[in-house]
């Protein structure tokens, strides 16, 4: 078990999410902020990409620097309930991946090994999504 995958948190909605159970797969992080404009502008890639590569490369979104009402909103906004959207609001998760700022991604191979840090904007996003998915 990857020591990067060894957390759990609660999602927006309340239930209990154990990264440990997408061990094995690629993974992407979407660390974003409800009041952020490029989040925002990621969101509708999200939306779109995420169903289509559930199950292979999932994406996990991990809401931070925000009202829970506000994260909510942005959920229901931008059509992104189809996909894990964890309440981060005290921290913890963007502390342990070193997250200084929102919308980063943090992309992690299925070895566990964080392979990319940092803005991605929709078309990099997918093409990296994809590479991924091809294995």
């Amino acid at each position: 078990m990857p020591e990067t995958l060894s957390f759990t948190a609660k999602t927006l909605d309340g239930t209990a999410f154990s990264a440990a159970a997408l061990a094995g797969k690629p993974v992407v992080l979407w660390f974003w902020a409800p009041w952020c404009a490029t989040c925002a502008s990621q969101a509708w890639t999200v939306a779109e990409i995420a169903p289509k590569y559930r199950d292979t490369v999932p994406i996990v979104g991990v809401a931070g620097l925000g009202e829970q009402k506000a994260m909510k909103e942005f959920v229901t906004e931008f059509d992104l309930a189809g996909t894990p959207q964890l309440d981060d609001r005290s921290g913890t998760l963007w502390r342990r991946f070193e997250v200084v700022e929102q919308s980063t991604f943090v992309i992690v191979d299925r070895d566990g090994r964080v392979v990319h840090q940092g803005f991605l904007d929709g078309e990099s996003l997918t093409r990296q999504v994809d590479a991924l998915a091809r294995g």
